[in-house]
């Protein structure tokens, strides 16, 4: 039996019911990709209000490596609603805090002593991440990189690239944030070609010290491994090691954004993993909680213990219940063979997509590692003139024939692949299938056969 079945048009008459009650109670700005409402999923496969099931390729927005419903984890929390559901940390602590810590602690990159914060969100793990290091150096900048994304408060909002939908009327912003290009190799920033710049846009960092900012006045560097609002962007093997390089040089903090990279998605526990660097903080967040709302911030011990006695925490971060789940999701990890498959689907996807470069001129450019992988639409390779209305189109055509898919990209021509590492098989082959009978019906009335670049 097939995974998708579909009983009713997308969306049916009891989402279509429920759209019209979420326009009147929830705010315009609180937005949704389909206008799909879910009732029940397990692994890889949603059910929504009206009885149709649909293979899930966005994971939550990358929340979901271990599946949706991950038995593991559910027998964790259930375990844990008899025995306690809230106290507070900061109040009276609980084990599994402290456990999960000690795992992360040995999980993340860097053969030296370690500490971890648990925290709610990727944004609140970032803003703590960045408050950590400016209270180990006494310094008050931190540069980030175009294209990049790194939540919704002020502080992560000014750490954000994209104006429009994230920025734009929410001004002022944070200030002493300081910008430069990332390693967006198809949209090199200055215009060269990989390998014969020497990677220039890593040694730029040099540049801005002199142009921008006092390399003195910064105490952090804060960079996505790969891109992931930005469009699933993985720069070269040697970006990160000529980064931190030059960080170290000047007594910079090198922090790693992994709330999209993390647990799993890149065929390792941690993106940095395959670039072989061992930041001086790393966020994650998403994955890591299973489903449920949790974030850790893991760093040099000696740096996590620079705020003093109740400058960190929160009320609900590292609540016992995502606790119990993020423990159990290491445990799916040590398991199941999750890594592996992660470089399999991954595998499959590349693939599948190089195949479609060859078909169609408009798939210009195919990126990713391990799972996280993506695909950038243009108007030609060619030109390489971003086509966002055509990635809308792919993306309501697979929502309406019972894949869920997302865009991404600084101009939000990037579809991406975030599905759950526990599909199966048969349901990755049964997506692939739709996605790829989205780029005909989109794509084909201007098709032509075209070489890939080089």
């Amino acid at each position: 039996m097939t995974a998708i079945q579909l009983h009713t048009p997308i969306p049916g008459p009891r989402s279509q019911e429920l759209m019209r009650r979420r326009a009147a109670a929830v705010p315009q700005g609180a937005y949704h990709v389909t206008p799909i409402f879910v009732a029940r999923a397990e692994g890889a496969v949603l059910e929504d209000v009206d009885g149709n099931r649909l293979i899930d390729f966005a994971g939550g927005i990358g929340c979901l490596n271990a599946g949706h419903r991950a038995p593991r984890a559910v027998a964790a929390i259930r375990a844990q609603l008899e025995r306690f559901l809230h106290t507070c940390f900061h109040v009276t602590p609980y084990e599994d805090y402290v456990t999960l810590a000690e795992r992360l602690n040995a999980l993340v990159p860097g053969d030296f002593p370690k500490k971890t914060l648990l925290v709610n969100s990727g944004a609140e793990a970032v803003e703590n991440a960045v408050k950590i290091a400016r209270a180990y150096t006494r310094r008050p900048a931190v540069i980030c990189f175009e294209d990049a994304f790194h939540g919704r408060t002020l502080l992560t909002l000014s750490l954000t690239s994209k104006t429009h939908p994230y920025k734009s009327g929410f001004a002022p912003f944070v200030g002493d944030v300081y910008r430069i290009p990332y390693a967006y190799c198809y949209r090199c920033a200055y215009s060269l070609r990989y390998p014969s710049c020497g990677v220039f846009c890593a040694h730029h960092l040099e540049d801005t010290f002199r142009r921008s900012v006092a390399a003195e006045s910064v105490a952090a560097l804060v960079v996505e491994p790969v891109l992931g609002e930005g469009g699933f962007v993985a720069p070269p093997p040697e970006f990160f090691s000529i980064l931190q390089g030059i960080c170290r040089r000047h007594g910079i903090l090198f922090i790693a954004d992994e709330v999209q990279t993390g647990f799993g998605r890149t065929g390792a526990f941690f993106a940095c993993e395959r670039y072989g660097v061992a930041p001086d903080i790393l966020v994650t967040a998403k994955s890591l909680g299973g489903g449920l709302p949790l974030a850790a911030v893991t760093g040099r011990a000696e740096i996590m213990d620079t705020p003093g006695v109740g400058a960190l925490g929160g009320t609900f971060g590292g609540n016992p219940l995502a606790c119990a789940a993020a423990l159990a999701v290491l445990e799916a990890f040590d398991h199941d063979g999750l890594l592996p498959r992660a470089e399999l689907i991954g595998e499959r996807f590349r693939a599948q997509a190089r195949a479609w470069q060859q078909r169609w001129s408009a798939i210009g450019d195919i990126r990713g590692l391990g799972a996280m992988q993506a695909i950038e639409l243009v108007r030609s390779q060619a030109s390489r003139e971003p086509s966002e209305e055509e990635a809308k189109q792919i993306v309501r055509y697979c929502y309406e024939h019972g894949l869920i898919v997302l865009s991404a990209g600084s101009y939000g021509n990037v579809i991406r692949l975030l599905v759950p590492l526990v599909i199966s098989d048969e349901q990755l082959t049964e997506g692939l299938g739709v996605l790829e009978a989205a780029f005909e019906a989109v794509l084909e009335p201007r098709s032509q056969v075209v070489s890939p670049p080089t």
